[in-house]
């Protein structure tokens, strides 16, 4: 599966909803910036857009919720651990009140990695921080971890949106 976005204003997104009434596009929002994204098994459907592979996913993207995308560099040679890491995962996310989704991104240009999770609201991935099962699933390279791991390629960020849903 393929997943790629693209970032724009709200308007100029919309026209692309409906240039691609197919393509089941998803919004999110974060103050003054709008993401749209697509995932699927064709190639990209926007000019300039990033696109990704899917490593890893869990439930289905749902038009309304709380997203947020930990974006982690990973050297090349860090590759093939970063993922591997993913795809041992005990899966304790999965199983916290709220969660809808999740997808491991593979950039298909660049080195940044998305770990996308999908939340029923901003409260239920709070939780989520806050809970043993977190610190579980973070106690080799998580916030509080000192030291980061080997590959590790540059500093990880994290981007928090809100689902909205276009007019028809």
């Amino acid at each position: 599966m393929k997943v790629s976005m693209t970032n724009g204003t709200l308007n100029y997104l919309a026209k692309l909803n409906q240039k691609h009434p197919d393509a089941h596009l998803l919004f999110m929002q974060d103050q003054d910036k709008t993401v749209a994204y697509y995932e699927g098994g064709q190639t990209s459907i926007f000019e300039e857009g990033r696109d990704y592979e899917v490593v890893d996913s869990v439930g289905d993207m749902k038009s309304k919720g709380f997203v947020v995308m930990n974006n982690i560099p990973v050297s090349d040679e860090g590759r093939p651990v970063f993922e591997d890491r993913f795809k041992q995962r005990a899966g304790n996310v999965e199983n916290m009140e709220g969660f809808q989704a999740i997808r491991i991104l593979r950039p298909t240009r660049g080195n940044t990695y998305v770990v996308l999770t999908q939340w029923r609201n901003a409260q239920d991935f709070e939780d989520w921080k806050n809970s043993k099962s977190f610190e579980q699933a973070h106690k080799n390279s998580g916030p509080k971890h000192q030291k980061k791991p080997s590959f590790i390629d540059g500093d990880a960020y994290i981007t928090k949106y809100h689902m909205v849903q276009m007019e028809e």
